[in-house]
């Protein structure tokens, strides 16, 4: 089968041929027909990931069509369409993976390729409103996103009504905008930050109600003003207007003291990277006076998967695609990642 592999960092990934993985007892065959990259792709390539045991084929996202099942498994599994749960062997404690916990796509081979074989435990339906390459788009960020912000930062939902304000910094990669997705959704106010103009306007195509270019310094007073002078609807009214309830990061560093800044007291800031370096220059006094809670978040649990995948089929969600390549022009695809000019995932169709 043609597959992409990673020999060694540093290195170029091969179009290669490769044979067809071999399925045990519990197993299941997928034929992909899509999938989706993610920085960690980058990062393993770059050497910045922990625990990087090569060669490999990359990929965590996927999603096809069984081919085969293992001993084990429901035969009617066969001739399904499904996409993975990348996150696997979580554990026991649902606060915290155990230390078999790892992702597919290393040290695992992965979805960059025409077929793989993962635990049937893994394996979810596609869901019948989404094409291949919508649904190969979710598993990681979509998980990431869901636990950051409904498990993590508990987002406070009940519908039309809810009185929670949301910003999400960073918007355009695939977890930011799959919490914009999901907090709109879910009825709260949502603002965002970007370094682009162009992507804050799309972001409100979304339903976001505003945002900020975070380069500009004055990025958190511009903010709050926003936020402050936006009548919100009838019977949804805020307490403490102008300031948010829930903040979602990814990039830490030293805007991170300016989130705690326009955090409403009693607010929750969950973090799940930390792209611009270590927090800094953030006053202890202003997070315990407000008793704000600061929250750290990675991937997410079975139960997260789940939760975050019936969400999706019930509200019919469809996920942001910036572009889709062919699997021989991965290269190319984990260029356009790197460079970070992307507003939503990044797929590959596979024809195998």
């Amino acid at each position: 089968m043609n597959a992409i592999r990673l020999p060694a960092i540093h290195q170029p990934v091969q179009y290669t041929d490769v044979p067809i993985p071999i399925i045990g007892a519990g197993d299941v065959l997928i034929q992909l027909k899509a999938a989706a990259l993610n920085h960690r792709d980058v990062f393993i390539q770059q050497g910045l990931y922990p625990g990087i045991k090569l060669p490999v084929i990359l990929g965590s996202d996927g999603a096809g069509i069984i081919a085969e099942v293992g001993p084990g498994v429901d035969p009617a599994w066969k001739g399904q369409a499904v996409l993975i749960n990348c996150a696997q062997n979580w554990g026991e404690n649902p606060n915290f993976y155990g230390p078999d916990f790892h992702i597919l796509g290393m040290p695992a081979n992965g979805t960059f390729a025409e077929y793989v074989s993962v635990k049937a435990t893994y394996i979810h339906r596609k869901p019948d409103h989404l094409s291949f390459e919508q649904a190969a788009a979710i598993p990681l960020a979509g998980v990431t996103a869901w636990r950051t912000l409904m498990t993590r930062a508990g987002l406070h939902s009940d519908g039309a009504t809810t009185l929670e304000r949301v910003l999400i910094t960073g918007i355009g990669g695939g977890v930011a905008l799959f919490a914009l997705q999901f907090a709109v959704m879910s009825g709260a106010d949502v603002w965002v930050t970007s370094g682009s103009a162009d992507k804050l306007a799309k972001a409100q195509t979304l339903g976001a109600i505003g945002g900020v270019n975070y380069r500009e310094a004055d990025w958190a007073k511009q903010l709050l003003a926003q936020a402050n002078t936006y009548q919100t609807n009838p019977g949804r009214k805020h307490p403490l207007r102008g300031y948010f309830d829930v903040i979602i990061d990814s990039a830490g560093g030293p805007g991170f003291a300016r989130l705690v800044d326009v955090a409403a007291p009693g607010g929750r800031i969950a973090f799940y990277g930390g792209t611009t370096g270590n927090l800094a220059d953030l006053v202890p006094a202003n997070v315990f006076f407000k008793q704000l809670n600061i929250l750290g978040s990675t991937m997410g649990n079975e139960h997260d998967f789940a939760a975050m995948l019936s969400f999706i089929t019930e509200k019919q969600l469809v996920p942001v695609i910036d572009s889709v390549f062919s699997l021989a022009e991965t290269a190319q695809a984990m260029q356009r990642m790197n460079d970070g000019h992307q507003f939503g995932k990044i797929v590959l169709a596979i024809d195998g």
